[in-house]
């Protein structure tokens, strides 16, 4: 019986054509306008925390596109209403 290996996190990422392709494989909710103003940015800004973390499982994927997410959106709120975000260390844990 001829098994196929389980692809790695980093081949289902690279399978991906498009950046809500991923949000849904991570079960991540999303505003659809909010990820077509800010799709290049979005995607640069997951690949580069993949890049960085080293992603090994869905988890770490999970952790580094919802970084990304955040973090452009916190960086539109105005300043004095960005205490409603505890940050991304809230969001590492999820």
């Amino acid at each position: 019986m001829d098994r196929e290996k389980p692809q790695s996190i980093q081949e289902q990422i690279r399978s991906f054509s498009t950046i809500e392709q991923a949000l849904d494989f991570f079960e991540i909710s999303f505003d659809q306008t909010f990820v077509e103003l800010y799709r290049q940015e979005l995607l640069k800004r997951f690949l580069g925390n993949l890049i960085l973390s080293k992603a090994q499982d869905w988890f770490d994927g999970r952790r580094a596109l919802k970084n990304a997410y955040c973090k452009i959106q916190r960086g539109r709120l105005d300043k004095k209403s960005r205490s409603a975000c505890r940050g991304c260390t809230s969001c590492e844990r999820r």
